[in-house]
């Protein structure tokens, strides 16, 4: 039996789309459908009910799906137990929003391409409702949000919260201490609306019983930061993307004894059985990401 027409019917299967699973594979779609249909044939059974325009599988179907996830799983091991799994480069595609990409990644990428000379990267950085969608067609390996998947068939790991601070601009914003009468006097400016951060920023106001103060909603933090330089008002941004923005920008994190509420991340991925290379990668992130800033920053460096 061919693993590979295995591996093309469990992720048509997993991602409910012969389309989606063609892309994952990197193959036409024909070259898919014609990988189901021999695997089919040599079973002597029909895996995938056409008659209907909505992706469907057969009670044969579901069966062999149990069995696929099987097989695969028995070929990693195999591949781990002879060395054979080292040959080729590991290559991921990553999403993550721009928050952790202003943070830790760099950092662990570093680390990474440190242990895996041969380590290939694609790294696409969106939103977290559009990368939570990626993640669920398949389009991505593992991606960073602050938002957790609903997806069944997508994984789900939390790592650490970022902890949220309020940022001006050196020059313009040079108080000893802002209370939270005079941050709502200035033009605040925090992540799309209806994200956390909006949503965590409004609330603060109004458990304080004062009037919602005028907030600009950005879902840029590079747009977020060019808009403190240019003295447009104050952000509310990760403390740990900020110590690395202000090394080369006017940034200032203002003293409060306001606390906003912290970013939560989430690492969502789907499980490969044939592989088992995402797991691995998701546990060099999540101890990267646990250290503390000054060990991971020394960790990183070459």
């Amino acid at each position: 039996m061919n693993l590979r027409f295995v591996e093309a019917f469990h992720w048509a299967a997993s991602l409910k789309s012969i389309t989606r699973a063609a892309e994952k594979l990197h193959i036409t779609q024909s070259a898919m459908s014609s990988r189901i249909a021999s695997l089919e044939e040599e079973l002597g059974v029909v895996l995938l009910d056409r008659r209907e325009k909505q992706f469907r599988l057969t009670v044969a179907g579901q069966r062999f799906q149990l069995l696929a996830v099987k097989l695969l799983e028995l070929q990693r091991h195999v591949k781990q137990e002879m060395g054979s799994n080292t040959g080729g480069p590991m290559a991921l595609r990553i999403g993550a929003i721009e928050s952790v990409v202003h943070s830790w990644l760099p950092g662990w990428l570093q680390q990474m391409r440190a242990q895996h000379p041969d380590f290939e990267l694609e790294l696409t950085v969106e939103t977290s409702p559009v990368l939570i969608d990626q993640i669920r067609r398949g389009a991505q390996d593992l991606v960073f949000t602050s938002i957790a998947g609903t997806d069944s068939e997508v994984r789900t790991r939390l790592l650490p919260p970022m902890e949220m601070v309020f940022v001006g601009h050196r020059s313009h914003h040079g108080a000893q201490d802002y209370s939270l009468e005079e941050l709502g006097a200035l033009d605040l400016i925090t992540f799309q609306r209806g994200s956390q951060p909006h949503q965590a920023l409004l609330q603060l106001f109004q458990e304080a019983g004062r009037t919602a103060p005028r907030i600009h909603a950005i879902s840029s933090i590079s747009a977020m930061v060019q808009l403190v330089e240019g003295g447009f008002g104050v952000a509310t941004l990760p403390r740990a993307a900020t110590q690395r923005l202000s090394e080369r920008l006017p940034l200032r994190i203002l003293r409060t004894d306001i606390r906003l509420a912290p970013l939560p991340i989430h690492a969502g991925y789907r499980e490969d059985p044939g592989a088992g290379v995402t797991e691995s990668v998701l546990e060099s992130a999540v101890a990267f990401a646990t250290r503390p800033t000054m060990a991971r920053r020394k960790r990183a460096t070459p």
